[in-house]
This record gives structure tokens, sequence and C-alpha cells, in this order.
């Protein structure tokens, strides 16, 4: 269908516009809304993903169940420090529902769907493991997000301190445990129907674009252990998908 290469289109002009007005820091107030947008057009090319790859029933289904599930999980941490630690989120990321951005479900439809796609990608022996390296995937992404986030541009605000960026260990292990439950879900729902390889690929970059974005900020503001780790992580997964046959 057209109108999703549209869509993913879309998302690259708005992308190459996002890396300079954030990266330095020239987006008006007035424009804070393009945020939103931006993470909102990457969730929904992560639906597009699930549906062409389990079909409408079955892929907008796991796309509400992300969700809503995350949604649910964002509102009990940053209201009741459950899971992921004590934290609140501002305004920079409206509009907000019940203290939540409304995008930040269509980022963990994003993060799941990448990862999830990457796994199916990489030669990996069973559904285990498969889920868990997808969580692991998701984990190395917040390693750069949330401090870009919450340093660098407050879209939330750790109110306990830790060793990594004064971010808690309980962020990351809420992370994985999140990213764990929802892939070993999705597991349930049966193998892909449809190996979309464009849209797999497309997964493939939308991660890596998303990993040079926050990095690209990271070490504009020498957060450089936040853009290092997730960039060379970034780099062995290319690689070793470059050497699969199914990918090239």
């Amino acid at each position: 269908m057209r109108w999703q290469h549209y869509i993913f289109y879309f998302f690259l002009i708005w992308y190459s516009f996002g890396v300079i007005l954030v990266g330095f820091n020239l987006l008006p107030t007035w424009l804070e809304w393009a945020n939103s947008v931006f993470i909102i057009t990457a969730g929904v090319l992560g639906v597009i993903y699930f549906v062409r790859g389990f079909g409408a029933i079955y892929g907008v289904s796991i796309s509400t169940l992300i969700f809503i599930t995350t949604f649910i999980v964002e509102y009990l941490g940053s209201t009741h420090s459950i899971l992921f630690g004590s934290y609140h989120y501002t305004q920079y990321f409206a509009p907000n529902l019940f203290g939540v951005p409304i995008a930040i479900g269509f980022a963990w439809i994003m993060v799941i769907a990448t990862s999830h796609a990457i796994v199916h990608i990489v030669r990996l022996p069973n559904r285990s493991i498969r889920s868990i390296i997808a969580s692991l995937l998701a984990v190395v992404f917040d390693l750069v997000l949330d401090p870009v986030s919450f340093k660098v541009k407050e879209y939330w605000i750790w109110e306990q301190s830790g060793y990594y960026y004064d971010i808690p260990l309980t962020n990351f292990l809420g992370w994985f445990l999140t990213a764990l439950v929802l892939h070993i879900v999705i597991g349930l729902f049966g193998n892909l129907l449809n190996v979309d390889k464009q849209w797999q690929r497309r997964m493939v970059l939308l991660y890596s674009l998303m990993i040079c974005m926050f990095a690209f900020i990271a070490l504009l503001n020498k957060l450089y252990l936040a853009a290092i780790i997730p960039v060379i992580v970034l780099a062995i997964l290319l690689v070793t998908m470059k050497r699969d046959e199914h990918y090239v």
C-alpha cells in the first residue's frame, strides 16, 4: 500500500530536520509538539511492520497490546515508582494523559517492533533466546535515550539517583522485563505469516537512525559513554546481519 511507504518517507524527512533542530537546540518553543509527532510517526511505522508481518487483525492487536501495556506500566512507574524507579514526566513531551505522554506508547511500539525485526533477521536457535536478545536490544537503546531525555532535554526527571548518569539501575531492569514480557506474548501469536524483508530492513534502519540521533545529541552534550556503548552494539549488529544471507 502506497500510504505506508509515504509514512516512511515522511518520517525520514521529519527525522532529517529533527536531528538538526533538536541536536543543536534550535527547536522553538511553539514547535515542541513536533517531538511527539516524530515519536508517534516512528510508532506508526512499528504498527505497519506488525500488520505486514502478522496480518491486519494480529498486527493491530499486537500494537494495541504494546501501547496499552506500556502506558499502564509507565503510569504506575511515574506515579507510584513501580518497576522503573521514581520519576515524573514534564510538559516538554505533551500531550500527556494521566501524567504520561501519549507518545510514550508509540515509542514502545517502535522499540518492540525494531528489536523484533532484528532478532528475526539474525539467526538465533529458538524463540526464548530471541525474546531475551530483543529485550536486551531495547535496553541498549535506552542506554542513550534515557541520559539524553533526562540530562539534556528534560522530557522526564529522575527523583532518585544511580551510577549511570544519575539514572537508577531499576530503570534498565524495568525496560528489560517489560520488553521481555511483550516479546514473549508476541511469540504466542505464532510465527510471522509474511516475512516482509523490505519492512524488516526498514525496522533495522529505524533502530539505527534512532540510536544515531540520540548518540549525536549525547556527543554534543559530552555524554560520551551514553553515545559510545549503543553505537558499538549497533555496529556489531549491522556487521552480523550483513553476513547473514537472509538479510543480504
